[in-house]
């Protein structure tokens, strides 16, 4: 595609113009973390029950000493083979801030269904240190919209990222990548799902998310969670491509796991 061209003067104008409307979202978006905060806290009274490097854990006990927990719901289920590549994508970024997230009285854990050992021999893999519990066992993931069962998916029983979703034979994880297809046209879900050692219908019932717990007083609540498009401004490396000459130019699965790139 040939891109239009002009002078130095030309993209200043041009640049000036765009400033303000980039100042305007920067506006917007600290008055969007302002209402964040102003959301009502709901109360856990519910028993969870994790599996960590420090072995059984409740939800109080992920916060790690710290009064602010960020949960990323990580889509890793007990049959998958290896993470999504997509959460594990997002989760590249995670050892660097993680520890200043803790300076700052906030702990950053990732959350998977799938068994611990499972999740112990991908952080070798990847090159991961952050924290990262197990839920095998236990509702957290059906409970905050990030799991949910054969049945659901054949009745149209899911309720994910706000939104019912309707019966589908092949349920898709998002209306972003239902446009995405692979060169032999069966489907970029699908292939995203053979890399995790699934098919479509497996690894859909797992979800991403992040969910945004407080603890006060010895009780635990949760303050907020998103999903889906939500978790953009998590990816690091789209605030890259947002800014790149040709944006995310997503034509197709263009991303891998980091340690895949030369595999292909």
């Amino acid at each position: 595609m040939k891109h239009k061209t002009g002078t130095r003067k030309q993209w200043l104008t041009a640049r000036l113009k765009l400033l303000k409307a980039e100042k305007e979202l920067t506006w917007r978006g600290d008055k969007l973390s302002i209402l964040r905060q102003k959301l009502p806290w709901v109360r856990i009274d519910k028993e969870y029950q994790f599996e960590t490097d420090e072995g059984s854990a409740s939800l109080a006990d992920l916060f790690r000493g710290r009064s602010q927990l960020l949960v990323y719901h990580f889509m890793f289920g007990p049959d998958y083979t290896a993470g999504c590549p997509a959460c594990s994508s997002i989760a590249d970024g995670f050892n660097g801030f993680v520890v200043h997230l803790a300076n700052h009285d906030v702990t950053l854990s990732a959350v998977s269904r799938a068994p611990l050992a499972k999740l112990h021999a991908y952080k070798r893999r990847m090159g991961w240190t952050f924290p990262w519990a197990s839920s095998l066992g236990s509702d957290f993931n059906f409970d905050f919209n990030v799991w949910f069962t054969e049945d659901q998916q054949r009745k149209g029983g899911i309720e994910y990222n706000y939104r019912h979703e309707g019966a589908t034979r092949e349920p898709l994880a998002g209306k972003a990548v239902r446009k995405w297809r692979s060169q032999d046209d069966q489907g970029t879900v699908a292939e995203i799902a053979s890399m995790t050692g699934t098919d479509v219908a497996t690894y859909t019932r797992e979800r991403p998310g992040m969910s945004a717990f407080v603890l006060e007083d010895g009780i635990v609540y949760h303050t907020y969670s998103t999903y889906a498009r939500g978790l953009d401004v998590l990816w690091g490396l789209y605030q890259w491509l947002d800014r790149a000459p040709k944006g995310r130019n997503e034509t197709d699965l263009w991303f891998r796991r980091r340690d895949e790139y030369n595999k292909r």
